[in-house]
């Protein structure tokens, strides 16, 4: 189901960079699915708020106030100029019923939404930050399909931009920590790219630390 075609326009909202789409804890009825642009989400964790997530064409967020009728769990912000559809309970409910294609891929949509938000905020209770980064790596290895069964070795196509925005940290401490990596030759820089030299390690490094 394509949700680009002309069908869709009627459910179409615009946001301007730097635009806060809406707050956390406030009431709401609606849920998101990004066209085009990038979304931030955010949480205020103490006296800080820290990034979630970030959220490309083709994901969907606020999807609770339709599923828990509960309050936004987070912020959202748009980082880009945002188009996206937007879905109310009302006209939610009339494209269940009129079309299951649309159901089970919005059902999809929401088991992957829900999975990812778990797995970012286990990245943010570590206290430790290199095992922060070390676990965002854990994750974009999880989200991997073709891999070599018998190599540690990881390559990922992100930048220590993206790592930051994971991790829940300033772009100056990811690369701080990254650099720390780089120099044990536990990671290689790329321009593009991030090499982990052994992904089981991290895995280990990790789990010691979310013990304590």
């Amino acid at each position: 189901m394509d949700f680009n075609n002309k069908a869709f326009e009627r459910f179409a909202v615009n946001f301007r960079r730097g635009d806060l789409i809406f707050c956390e804890y406030e009431p709401g009825d609606s849920f998101y699915l990004i066209q085009e642009g990038r979304v931030q989400i955010s949480k205020i964790m103490g006296e800080i708020e820290k990034t979630i997530d970030i959220l490309h064409p083709g994901e969907i967020f606020g999807e609770m106030a339709i599923l828990e009728e509960a309050p936004r769990s987070a912020n959202a912000s748009a980082l880009d100029p945002v188009k996206a559809l937007e879905f109310n309970r009302e006209n939610f409910e009339i494209l269940m019923r009129g079309n299951p294609q649309i159901a089970l891929k919005l059902l999809k949509l929401f088991t992957k939404r829900i999975y990812d938000q778990r797995r970012r905020f286990m990245i943010l209770t570590l206290d430790d930050v290199q095992a922060k980064v070390a676990d965002v790596f854990l994750m974009l290895n999880e989200g991997q399909t073709a891999v070599d069964p018998e190599s540690d070795e990881r390559t990922f196509q992100t930048k220590a931009e993206d790592i930051s925005h994971w991790a829940g940290l300033s772009a100056e401490k990811a690369r701080e920590v990254l650099n720390h990596f780089a120099s044990q030759r536990r990671i290689e820089i790329f321009p593009d790219k991030i090499t982990v030299k052994n992904i089981n390690e991290f895995a280990r490094f990790v789990n010691s630390r979310r013990k304590q």
